[in-house]
């Protein structure tokens, strides 16, 4: 449960309105989809629904259908008998069986073959399947929930998932919002994973952020969501001075100006640019030229904050620019919120 709780620190009106559904549909044993993208919390939300419901003191099982290949996965899922396959050398059962009385989650829902998926119908109509090499039924009673980042009517309709799976499939679907679209819940949840590594580095108390860093934390955009964003603050926390409040936020931990190349050295001197001018042959007029160096100048600043962790004194000073003169160039192109 102490993992579970990172789910539920959030306070925007999208997060809210997740809880209440959640809540609603957790204690009925109906079959739940969870839709978001990677890093939103679905494995959370599964087992938030698990114990929330009345299956709570009851098996709690998870399989990820995108882990293993579709021989190893039908007998994950359904088991098999001894000699049901090569290596098979004594019978076993599945996470079926294994989930009997309880919940099942299905992660990556979306990677199971159209042959699987049938299978799993039965089971979902029925509570009834074979194990792998057997003609024997079994009967079980499981909550089935399945999670995707995919748009599985979208799949259906294309013929990529059965569309009487899904319908069984989704009694409710909960869909959970991007990190993007509830940007004041950043911090809060920041400011959780970063007490939880000062505990475990031993530290006397999280000093908190400082006002540059919360600002960089809540302008970012996320594509990792909240699985992303526990990193990039444990980063921090674990690289900033104990007792001291986290400035320095960084995203990329590969970023370094020693970083290799993906293409191949050439003899340009260090510091030079890689980037060849476009051939005079190749350029076409008319253009506006005053539009074209106004893109260049606020990509070269946006490339350069990047570079230095969106430290202003420190890109300003790698551009051979004042502080104020950085300031006044990054209003010119409204780049980066929160400057006054």
């Amino acid at each position: 449960m102490e993992r579970e709780a990172e789910s539920l620190i959030g306070e925007s009106e999208s997060f809210l309105d997740l809880l209440e559904r959640l809540s609603q549909v957790a204690p009925l044993a109906k079959p739940v989809l969870v839709i978001g993208e990677r890093g939103t919390g679905k494995e959370l939300i599964a087992a938030r629904l698990h114990y929330l419901s009345e299956r709570w003191d009851r098996p709690f099982i998870k399989l990820n259908c995108a882990a293993i290949n579709e021989e190893l996965l039908e007998s994950e899922m359904f088991g098999h008998v001894a000699g049901a396959y090569t290596g098979a050398s004594k019978s076993r059962a599945g996470r079926f069986e294994t989930a009997d009385g309880g919940t099942l989650f299905l992660d990556e829902l979306a990677s199971m073959s159209l042959r699987l998926q049938e299978k799993l119908l039965r089971v979902v109509e029925y509570g009834q399947f074979e194990r792998v090499g057997s003609n024997e039924m079994r009967q079980v009673d499981v909550r089935i929930i399945g999670a995707a980042n995919v748009d599985l009517p979208a799949w259906a309709a294309e013929g990529r998932f059965r569309e009487d799976l899904l319908d069984r499939l989704s009694f409710d679907v909960l869909t959970l919002p991007p990190l993007r679209f509830r940007p004041e819940d950043i911090v809060p949840l920041a400011e959780h994973f970063a007490k939880g590594m000062v505990k475990q580095l031993r530290h006397e108390y999280f000093a908190g952020f400082t006002g540059a860093a919360s600002a960089t934390l809540e302008n970012y955009a996320w594509p990792g969501n909240v699985r992303e964003l526990k990193n990039v603050v444990e980063r921090a926390v674990y690289r900033a001075v104990p007792g001291k409040p986290v400035s320095r936020i960084e995203f990329d931990p590969f970023a370094s100006p020693f970083r290799p190349s993906s293409r191949m050295p050439d003899s340009a001197p260090a510091g030079a640019t890689t980037s060849a001018p476009v051939p005079e042959a190749q350029i076409r007029y008319p253009y506006d030229f005053t539009e074209v160096v106004a893109e260049f100048e606020a990509a070269r600043l946006t490339h350069a904050l990047d570079a230095h962790q969106h430290h202003q004194g420190r890109t300003a000073e790698a551009l051979g620019l004042s502080y104020d003169k950085l300031r006044g160039l990054l209003r010119k192109h409204d780049i980066g919120r929160g400057l006054p």
